[in-house]
């Protein structure tokens, strides 16, 4: 989808009268430039059209914002850490892919948890894996309620320690960036520990993923922090979150056997959608994908499935086929797509278990029930 639409365009896609367009625009609803080609003409932020579309279709009422809210709808949780607005990632007011250029890993957990200096990871012994790790914390762990920061942060660190020892962070010099041990541990080229840190600055955070929101569900009941991050990797693995660089892996696998063509087919036919492509919240392309596939050259086969997926659906890359991309080129472990996403979303993790638990804020929705009620009392 272009990021620019013209008014034509504009006006049909919301199918209202050339005034409403400019009452929308005078609200601030739909952000409008001039035209670079043409300066008589005006552009139209097609993002923000399609916000407009999409909330027209669910309705106004209580109940239709409510029950959009868990889908890609109405923002229901306040925080200061992370949004995306017009398709830019922005951490703590930064725009974190270009932070990405130049930031590490402790960095970035620096300004998620602002601290005056990047934190330290000292990685304990290996635990056999990332489930085990933090649920051996977790069982120590202590409630949030009534922890000043300062403590919750100690907990978060040793949180995102545990978890890039499980994942493969535990060699080399403690006192190296995650990145490097990473490198280190998996015997990765200097280009290959550079891919990474970029990887791991991107996957940082992403406002109210379904991984975050599970963290914070938890820490709004006092949940300890490792509880609480320990409920964000339940959820990140599945397979329509963390987890789709392995249906992604398949999908690669089948482009190897019988052609992109006929493996993106067969997976539209089957009705699974295409794991490594589009996303609803970037409809200009995924911004992460694009900085780290800048620097990487897909192979022949992600090449082909790439240009399958352009040509069948219109969709281009995102995160999860960036990380495809890395592990392809760099010869790292077949799970490290994974294992990147789970090492990198822990500093957010952590950010948005501490600002939920500093809130004291509840989070108890309510479900629309749809079943048999049993009959009325006289």
């Amino acid at each position: 989808m272009d990021e620019w639409i013209d008014r034509r365009t504009a006006l049909a896609r919301l199918g209202v009268r050339q005034q409403t367009l400019y009452a929308y625009v005078s609200r601030g609803l739909i952000e409008r430039r001039v035209d670079p080609a043409d300066p008589r003409r005006s552009l139209y932020r097609a993002d923000d059209v399609a916000v407009l579309v999409a909330r027209r279709r669910r309705g106004r009422g209580p109940a239709a914002i409510a029950a959009s809210a868990v889908a890609w709808g109405e923002p229901i949780i306040p925080t200061s850490i992370s949004t995306v607005s017009h398709g830019r990632l922005v951490v703590r007011g930064q725009d974190l892919v270009d932070l990405a250029a130049r930031a590490t890993f402790e960095e970035v957990a620096a300004l998620l948890w602002q601290l005056p200096t990047p934190p330290r990871f000292d990685v304990p012994a290996a635990a056999a894996d990332p489930f085990q790790a933090l649920a051996g914390l977790a069982a120590q762990g202590r409630a949030t309620i009534g922890r000043p920061t300062a403590k919750l942060i100690e907990d978060a660190a040793q949180c995102v320690a545990a978890l890039v020892a499980a994942l493969g962070g535990a060699a080399g010099d403690p006192a190296l960036p995650v990145h490097m041990r990473l490198a280190a541990a998996w015997q990765v080229s200097p280009g290959g520990a550079e891919a990474m840190r970029k990887a791991l600055v991107v996957l940082a955070d992403h406002e109210l993923n379904p991984s975050t929101f599970a963290v914070r569900v938890a820490a709004a009941t006092g949940a300890s922090l490792a509880a609480s991050l320990l409920a964000g990797l339940g959820a990140l693995s599945g397979p329509r979150h963390g987890g789709a660089g392995a249906a992604l892996a398949s999908l690669i696998g089948e482009a190897e056997r019988i052609g992109a063509a006929e493996a993106v087919a067969l997976w539209l036919a089957r009705g699974h959608g295409l794991p490594g492509f589009g996303h609803t919240l970037y409809p200009s392309g995924d911004p992460r994908a694009r900085c780290l596939l800048q620097d990487l050259a897909p192979d022949a086969t992600l090449s082909a499935l790439r240009q399958a997926v352009a040509d069948a659906t219109g969709d281009v890359p995102n995160i999860d086929f960036a990380l495809q991309a890395l592990t392809r080129q760099h010869g790292l472990p077949a799970d490290a797509p994974f294992r990147l996403f789970a090492i990198g979303r822990s500093i957010g993790w952590a950010a948005h278990a501490i600002e939920q638990a500093e809130s004291g804020a509840a989070i108890r929705p309510r479900a629309t029930y749809q079943g048999v009620l049993p009959p009325s009392r006289p």
